[in-house]
Order: C-alpha cells, then sequence, then structure tokens
C-alpha cells in the first residue's frame, strides 16, 4: 500500500507544476487615460519599426552601400527591428486592449527575445567600435582587415553569442515555483523581474544572469570604452583641427548610439540589482527609455550623420519631386 502524500507536497506539487498567468502592468494610477498613453509609445514603434525598415530596404537595394560599415548598420537595424517587435504585442495589449494577462510560456519567448535583441545589439555596438578604430588608427590596412566576409561572419557569431547563453537561464524559470502574487511592474517580461516571483532559492539563476551581463554587456562596454581611448588618442595627435574633426565626424553617428543604449542598460542594471527603495516611476522610466529610445533614434541619427544615407534619401525624394511635377 503506498504511503499517503501530504497535503502540503501536493500543494507545492500543483504550484511547481503549474504554469502560472502573470499579470503585466502599464503605469499605475494612470489605468483610466493607459489608452492615451499608447498614443505615444505607437508614435515611438512606428518610427522604430518603419525607420529601421528604410535603414534595411536602403543597404540592400543600394549597391553603393554594399560596403562593411553599412553591413554592420544593417545588423544594427535589424537588432533594433527585433527590440521593437518583441515588446509591441504585450504594450498594445495592456494600453490599447486592456488585457495584461500573459501566459509563463509566452512571457519566457518574450523576455528571451528581448534580452537576446539588447545582446545582439551590444555585440554589433562592439564590432562597430573596432571597425571604427582600424578606419581612424590604421586606414591603410582597413581595407586588408575589414572584408565584407570578415563582418559577416564576425556579426553572425556575435549575434548568437547572447541567446545561446540565455537559453539555460530563461528554460529554468519553468520549474521554479511562483506561489506569490504574480504581478510584473512593466508592460513585458524582464528576467530580473520574474525571478523575484519565485518563492524558492533562486540564486543560481541571479549569479549566472550576473555573469552574462558582465561577460556580455559590461565587457562589451569595456571594449568601446578601450576603443575609444585609442580613437581620442589618435586623433590628438593629427596636426591640423580640420583634420581631427574630420575623423572624428567619423565615429558621431556610432557614439550616439552607443551613449543611448549603453546607459540606460546601465542605470537599469543598477536600479534592479541595488535600488530596491527606489520608485517605481524611476524602474518603470528607466526599463521604457533603454528598450524604446535606441530603436527609435538610431535610425534618425545614422540618416542625418551618414553622408551617403542622405544622399539616397536625397536622390529618393528628388525622383518624387521630379514624378510629382511630371504629374502636375
Amino acid at each position: 500500500m503506498p504511503a499517503p502524500v501530504s497535503p502540503q507536497f501536493m500543494i507545492l506539487s500543483n504550484i511547481t507544476l503549474f504554469s502560472p498567468t502573470l499579470y503585466l502592468t502599464g503605469f499605475p494610477g494612470l489605468e483610466t487615460i493607459e489608452h492615451w498613453i499608447f498614443i505615444p509609445f505607437f508614435l515611438m514603434y512606428l518610427v522604430a519599426i518603419s525607420g529601421n525598415c528604410f535603414i534595411l530596404i536602403i543597404i540592400k537595394t543600394n549597391s553603393r552601400l554594399h560596403r562593411p560599415m553599412y553591413y554592420l548598420l544593417s545588423f544594427l537595424a535589424f537588432t533594433d527591428l527585433g527590440l521593437s517587435v518583441s515588446t509591441l504585442p504585450t504594450t498594445m495589449g495592456i494600453f490599447w486592449f486592456k488585457s495584461p494577462g500573459i501566459y509563463f510560456a509566452a512571457c519566457q519567448i518574450q523576455m528571451f527575445c528581448i534580452h537576446s535583441f539588447s545582446f545582439m545589439e551590444s555585440s554589433v555596438l562592439l564590432i562597430m567600435s573596432f571597425d571604427r578604430f582600424l578606419a581612424i588608427c590604421h586606414p591603410l590596412r582597413y581595407s586588408v582587415i575589414i572584408t565584407s566576409q570578415r563582418v559577416i561572419r564576425a556579426g553572425l557569431a556575435v549575434i548568437f553569442r547572447g541567446p545561446v547563453a540565455l537559453v539555460p537561464l530563461v528554460l529554468l524559470l519553468k520549474t521554479f515555483p511562483y506561489c506569490g502574487p504574480r504581478v510584473l511592474s512593466h508592460s513585458f517580461c524582464l528576467h530580473q523581474e520574474v525571478i523575484h516571483l519565485a518563492c524558492t532559492d533562486t540564486t543560481f539563476n541571479n549569479l549566472y544572469g550576473l555573469g552574462v551581463v558582465v561577460f556580455t554587456m559590461m565587457l562589451d562596454l569595456m571594449l568601446i570604452a578601450l576603443s575609444y581611448g585609442v580613437i581620442l588618442h589618435t586623433v590628438a595627435r593629427l596636426a591640423s583641427q580640420e583634420e581631427q574633426l574630420r575623423a572624428f565626424q567619423t565615429c558621431t553617428s556610432h557614439l550616439c548610439a552607443v551613449l543611448i543604449f549603453f546607459v540606460p542598460m546601465v542605470g537599469l542594471s543598477l536600479v534592479h540589482r541595488f535600488g530596491k527603495h527606489v520608485p517605481l516611476a524611476v524602474h518603470l522610466l528607466m526599463a521604457n527609455v533603454y528598450l524604446f529610445v535606441p530603436p527609435m533614434l538610431n535610425p534618425i541619427i545614422y540618416s542625418i550623420k551618414t553622408k551617403e544615407i542622405r544622399h539616397v534619401i536625397s536622390k529618393l525624394l528628388g525622383h518624387r519631386k521630379v514624378r510629382a511635377e511630371s504629374w502636375s
């Protein structure tokens, strides 16, 4: 005769095996006007998705842009596009359709996509900094070292670095019991929030997650800073101010992209890990800036600062103007 199973064990088993429904939040206290709040979010999505698609189409359709620098820019546009699409379903569901619930499996997929594209963007920015380093510090060897094939291989290699490291981190969440309130404070799923809902020891996940961030994003940031330190040293040694300005202008677009990505990312990481008593509004602001602003601003920055893309845009506008005049 089998031994009787205790009620506590049955409850714990049910909690562990049950795939809980999580509840996302938008802006607490502003639920009555959340459909109006979605309007600026919708505009950011519109700019981010259309802008990055536009960059990808321009690079794809113009043979003059089939060069290493623009292949890297297309990688950046792809990661920004993926980051925007990853948060779109739940953000629209909360602010527009008043549907805050999300199945745990869907939450896992979303957090995997968000963090994967974030790691990808960090990696692409690192390769772009190396590209700028060679272009300014070793211009005679640039075309020999930086070839299209090498850029594509390096891009694919670093793109898969983050997602592979994230797989065990996300899968382990399924094994934890969730027996308390299952409410998240954002309109999307982040690992550092979901892990706090588990009512068990999550030390391994916390340490593993911190290690992944340190050896990917933080390492990328340190190497980017090192690259720019050498670049500034090289630029300072140029003879004239005109040469210095011309050399540094080639880095302005990338430097802006680095700042608008890493500054909110570092702030969000610090707030989540050490800012337990920081107001919720600060958490919301940092997370939204980190995920929504870079994909929106990057295509604008590169369209304004990159001469070849400006030339293509002005050429397209010129063709449209000629066609409009011919029809009038």
